[in-house]
């Protein structure tokens, strides 16, 4: 479990082809020294498992899966954003973030303002129910407040797959979002309570068959 505050930014030091699955060494900006084998680490927010370390990175796998369902962020030299899973003692400062990718989104436009950016992304369509004004949503690891939204209720000039978010220089500073441009193609996770409310409500009239 996560959080979504990022902790560090790495970068993708290496990549290693096994049978179609991917190994990837990640070079934090500081390797933490507490690092366990088989511990979670989000990287660009997937949940990955660390199979194995050294002094300058920490390497992990991907399956095929993994590589299909995610943003392509695992290119040699790329930056990625890194939260170690949470502990029970940790500040809860983001939201519930489980570290799977709920699908694939893109950066529509980046504009700059006073004191913040204000970007448009399209979530795939499958997403775009679960997403609110002043809910959160995962953007490659990072726990962001939905400004608007399209469809029923939402801005009219906003597609119902189409979404806002504004960033301060802080967020922008600490983690991979000021690389963002318009075609970026970034991981997004919804609100795990929405999709917990829907499979409730789904599931209400649903009686099992006696015996089942």
């Amino acid at each position: 479990m996560f959080t979504g505050i990022i902790e560090q930014v790495g970068h993708v030091a290496r990549t290693v082809e096994n049978g179609g699955n991917l190994t990837v060494t990640i070079q934090p900006a500081r390797l933490w020294d507490d690092l366990q084998l088989g511990e979670s680490v989000a990287v660009g927010g997937a949940c990955l498992t660390v199979t194995g370390w050294d002094e300058r990175g920490f390497s992990v796998d991907l399956s095929r899966e993994t590589l299909a369902k995610t943003a392509p962020h695992w290119q040699e030299g790329r930056a990625v954003n890194l939260e170690r899973a949470m502990t029970a003692q940790a500040r809860f400062g983001g939201h519930i973030v489980s570290g799977h990718v709920d699908g694939v989104g893109e950066i529509l436009r980046v504009d700059a303002r006073p004191g913040a950016y204000t970007m448009t992304v399209r979530a795939p369509a499958p997403l775009a129910r679960y997403l609110v004004p002043k809910g959160s949503v995962t953007v490659d690891g990072v726990s962001l407040t939905v400004v608007d939204v399209g469809g029923p209720a939402g801005r009219p000039e906003l597609r119902p797959d189409e979404f806002t978010l504004w960033l301060v220089p802080h967020t922008l500073e600490v983690t991979t979002l000021h690389t963002w441009a318009a075609g970026t193609r970034v991981n997004l996770e919804a609100d795990q309570l929405a999709k917990y409310l829907e499979r409730l409500l789904a599931m209400r009239d649903w009686t099992p068959e006696e015996g089942a």
